[in-house]
């Protein structure tokens, strides 16, 4: 029974290691904006308008 819970706490110790490891590993000054806003930001568009309907 103990091994059981050693190994269960095993694993939820990885489990947290590991979305705490994606959470903070990203890029140091964030995310690179999108090819699409800098193409708005060009023509001069605000780039967080929403696109233009059809």
């Amino acid at each position: 029974m103990t091994l059981l819970l050693l190994e269960a706490l095993g694993a939820l110790l990885l489990f947290v290691f590991i979305v705490w490891w994606t959470m903070f590993s990203g890029r140091k000054k964030g995310e690179l904006p999108d090819a699409a806003d800098s193409e708005k930001k060009e023509a001069g568009q605000d780039p967080a308008a929403p696109p233009p309907r059809d």
